[in-house]
Parts: structure tokens; sequence; C-alpha cells
């Protein structure tokens, strides 16, 4: 009885914080945060975790596989290498199955796990608090330091630490930013956008200069507005979370009513909370954890060491504030695997299935044979038509072979113009031309006939290809 009335009263509480954002003053203008140094053992987790990413980060651009990056995203020439795997525009239905189990997959993680990828593994959250703002601590100080130096006037000390931290954050951003770009154009052409003269490579040296401003604005001025604003996977939380979802959360059953030690002598019930602040002051978004879950809460943790050391410090329990559920809090229940769950899963199952299939089964080329457009047919001779095609094969494997192009489904004669029927398909090259097909008047029993093209490599058939041929009419 006692617990639903606290939980009653928790429901019933100021719930007028839900309209403002922590980081947004009364008068609409940007409340800048300074949240403490955090400290404690998910802290320490958090940057091995961090360092693990860091050097993953740093290494894959180098690292090949055939003499091809072992992770690229060319957007520019629509050429994609995931693992060895090099996809191109031909295989959209494979990239829009990935990215729909992806989004799956993601929907599933936060049923379950909330936004734990968010503090743990998200690149804005690892090089925000685990590369800049430590910059930040060891230049400028403690939260408290960093007030200070803001609110004073421009003298020698200020500028000095300022100059200097803006130094640096412009060189890590150049640094980043350029290996992000190196995911995108390879580290070879990097290089060369380095190395040579910048008349040379005017465009790459732009790209270089735009993903340079753009981590640096983002971590020197921008900093938690990308999970508050940019980012819509906290906003997706509305929808995707439920009472059986494990986030970071305040037990309001045991914490409540908040009680000073001082204080607690005269009152004959008091909760564990000592309302000491300090999970607003390391949050990393300027939110209060014991409002319960928020848009602008990442998981971090920093709110985890800090009420633990406080607990520790006042000989009471730790876990005040943890990984829980909102009915393993309220009820005392279990977190369990839901319906929801359940549902999820199946899905996903089916998906990595389908894309697991689609993968394996994925043809080494892609053919595309296609009339040329404006040019019906002609006659050759009195007894045959000829028809002009337009061809495309794009090869998705590193290895070179020649290849074949013959008709499978009539008598005919395929004339190449400008080469033979037999070509050699460069290691994830292109080969693509024009070719004049003859049918025998006798093999067209319509105006529009079906046929079936094939292509082949050493006497094996690597696809098939139908299209039209057009005659006169019957």
């Amino acid at each position: 009885m006692e617990t639903e009335q606290l939980e009653e009263q928790a429901i019933a509480r100021d719930e007028s914080f839900r309209d403002t954002i922590g980081t947004i003053a009364e008068d609409g203008k940007r409340k800048w945060i300074f949240p403490q140094k955090p400290k404690g053992p998910l802290y320490d987790k958090r940057k091995l975790v961090s360092y693990a990413y860091l050097v993953l980060f740093f290494t894959l651009p180098f690292i090949k596989l055939n003499g091809e990056p072992i992770l690229q995203l060319n957007i520019l020439e629509r050429k994609f290498i995931i693992f060895g795997l090099i996809f191109w525009p031909q295989d959209l239905f494979l990239a829009a199955l990935a990215l729909l189990t992806f989004m799956v997959f993601i929907v599933l993680f936060t049923v379950v796990f909330g936004r734990l990828f968010c503090g743990w593994v998200c690149p804005q959250t690892i090089f925000m608090e685990m590369v800049f703002r430590r910059i930040e601590y060891w230049i400028e100080g403690d939260a408290n330091a960093q007030r200070r130096l803001a609110k004073q006037s421009w003298n020698r000390e200020k500028v000095l630490k300022k100059g200097a931290k803006l130094s640096l954050f412009f060189l890590l951003s150049f640094i980043i930013g350029n290996f992000f770009y190196s995911y995108i154009i390879g580290m070879d052409a990097l290089l060369e956008i380095i190395t040579e003269p910048v008349a040379e490579n005017k465009a790459g040296f732009i790209g270089m200069l735009a993903f340079t401003g753009v981590f640096f604005f983002v971590y020197t001025w921008f900093r938690e507005q990308v999970c508050l604003i940019v980012c819509p996977y906290g906003r997706l939380q509305g929808v995707l979370l439920d009472r059986n979802s494990i986030v970071v959360a305040y037990d309001y059953i045991r914490g409540e009513p908040r009680t000073r030690p001082k204080k607690a002598v005269t009152q004959t019930k008091t909760g564990d909370c000592v309302d000491c602040g300090l999970c607003v002051r390391v949050c990393p978004t300027g939110i209060d954890i014991r409002n319960g879950t928020q848009l602008e809460c990442v998981n971090c943790t920093a709110c985890i060491d800090a009420c633990d050391h406080i607990m520790e410090e006042v000989g009471k329990p730790k876990g005040l504030i943890r990984y829980a559920s909102e009915n393993s809090i309220a009820k005392g229940l279990k977190t369990g695997i839901t319906p929801r769950i359940i549902g999820y899963s199946a899905v996903l199952l089916l998906l990595v299935s389908g894309l697991a299939y689609g993968i394996s089964s994925r043809s080494q080329i892609e053919t595309t044979i296609l009339r040329a457009p404006g040019i019906l047919f002609q006659e050759v001779g009195r007894d045959s038509i000829s028809n002009l095609y337009n061809f495309k094969i794009v090869n998705k494997t590193r290895e070179q072979f020649p290849i074949e192009l013959t008709l499978r489904s009539h008598p005919g004669k395929i004339r190449m113009v400008g080469k033979g029927s037999s070509m050699v398909l460069n290691e994830a090259g292109i080969s693509e031309g024009t070719f004049f097909l003859t049918l025998p008047r006798s093999a067209l029993k319509a105006r529009k006939t079906k046929i079936e093209f094939s292509v082949s490599a050493e006497g094996r058939v690597l696809e098939t290809y139908s299209s039209n041929f057009l005659g006169p009419v019957q």
C-alpha cells in the first residue's frame, strides 16, 4: 500500500520541467553547460570502450583487402565497400534491406536497453566527452573554474587558455574531419590531396576544409545540441520505450522524499536521496535525472557514478540511480522478455536472413541491355531485321575475367560497334558499348518479340537478361 502511494505521489509531482530544455534559459537564450568532471567505475569502463573505438576509427582507413579499403562509403562515385564486399547503385535493393534491418535492430535495442548506444558508443558522445571535454578540463579546469573563466574579463590568462583550447580543438577537428573524409574518398585519395598542390585538388581541399569546419563548430559551440536538436534518436524514445525498457533511472520509491542529512532527524519519513544535486552537476546535457526519463538523457551513466559516490559517503546502499526499468522500480518486477521484444526479434531475424541470402546469392556482375532510344529497326537484305542496343556490364568483384555476350533465345548474330563479342571485364570495373542484333524474319511472330541474352565467362553463364526486339508488322 505504501509503495502504491509513493508511486502515485511520483506521478503527481510537478511535470513543468518537461516544458523546457535544460540548455535554454527562460529568456530563450542558450544556457551554457559546465558539467563537473565525472569519475567512477562506469566512467572508467566507458573510457576503455572509447579507447577501443578511437583505435578502430583511426586504423580502419589504412586496412586494405585485395588492394581496396575494408570499409568505404564513397557516395560521390556511388561505390560502397563493406568488409570486402563491393556494392554498386545496382544493389539498391540490398542497400534498402540493410538499412531496414539496421533500423529494426535500433528499434529492438532501444526497446530493451534505451539509449545505451548514445552514452557508450555514439561517435558524437565519444569525441565530445572523451576527447574534447577532457582537453577542456586539462586547460581550463573543472566546472567551477570554467564558469569563473567564462565570466571574467578578457585578460592574459583568459586569452592564453581560450587560445590554447581553440587551437587544439581546431587541430583535432582537422584530424578527425579528414579521417571521416577518408571513409568516403579513401585514404590514398586523401593523402594525394594533402601532398599535392591545392590547385590540382581544389574540390578535395574544399571538402577537407568543410569537414574540419563542421567538426570544429560542433565540438566548440554546438556540443550537446546535436543530441537535443539534430539527432532524431532521442525523439524516437517516446514511441520506442515502454515501462519494461532498461534506462538510467532514479529509484523514487527508495529516494523520496528527499532530505538533507542535517534535516533528516526532524522528519519521521525520509528517502535515501540527500538532495546534493551532484547528479545534475555532472550531467553533460544539464538534466535532473530524478525527474524521470527525458529527451535529453543520453544514458552516459555520469549520474550513476556521482550518486553511488554520495551513497558511500552517507553510508547508504548504492544504486539509487541505476540501470533499471520503470516497472522494476515501481512494482519491484524483474525485467523479462515481453511480447513486444519477441515480435521485433522475429522481424529482425527475417530481415537478417533475407539480407544474408541476398548477399550470398548476389551475382558477380550486373547487366543492363536496352534498345537504343529513337531508333525502330533496320532491314538487312530481304530476310533479316536488325535492332541497335546499348549495354552496360558492372563487375562487382575484384577479379578480372573475359566475358562474352551471346543471344540465348533465338538464332541471330551480335555485331559489336568498335569491339568484338568477347571483352575483358576489369576488377570492380564497368564495360559498356553498343551492338547490332540481327534476327531472321522467320523468327519474328509479332511486332515485339521477347529475347534473352546471356553473359558468360570461361563457358559459365554469369547472368541472363531479357529485352525486346522490334520488327515490322506481320
